[in-house]
């Protein structure tokens, strides 16, 4: 019986929670720029908590994803059937989506303070 070799395949979840935890980072960059650019005249804590819920929802996003594709690129296959690569974009997602998760949240809670203050 033969096997015809089954080129690898690039996960498709690890690329989409590197490209969501890339996103989840420049929204938590708009967190802070208007965040702190509002603080004074009284609206930067409502933007800023607008782009903070879609920099959470990016950076779970991110993270599940990522997860997600470092289980499947890790999951052993039998011959025939096809193997997927990707781990470091996988890891490089879950990062970007932590670091956007928690840099908006940060963001947030320092333009709430400033426009209280």
């Amino acid at each position: 019986m033969a096997h015809l070799e089954v080129p690898p395949v690039t996960s498709g979840l690890a690329v989409g929670s590197l490209v969501a935890g890339i996103v989840s980072s420049l929204v938590a960059l708009l967190v802070w720029c208007f965040g702190l650019a509002g603080a004074a005249d009284g609206w930067g804590a409502w933007a800023a908590g607008a782009f903070t819920l879609l920099g959470l929802l990016t950076g779970a996003g991110a993270i599940v994803a990522g997860l997600l594709g470092a289980r499947q690129v890790r999951r052993p296959a039998p011959p025939p059937a096809v193997r997927f690569t990707g781990r470091g974009l996988a890891v490089a997602g879950i990062s970007c989506g932590a670091a956007g998760l928690g840099l908006s949240l940060l963001g947030l809670a320092l333009s709430v303070v400033l426009q209280f203050a």
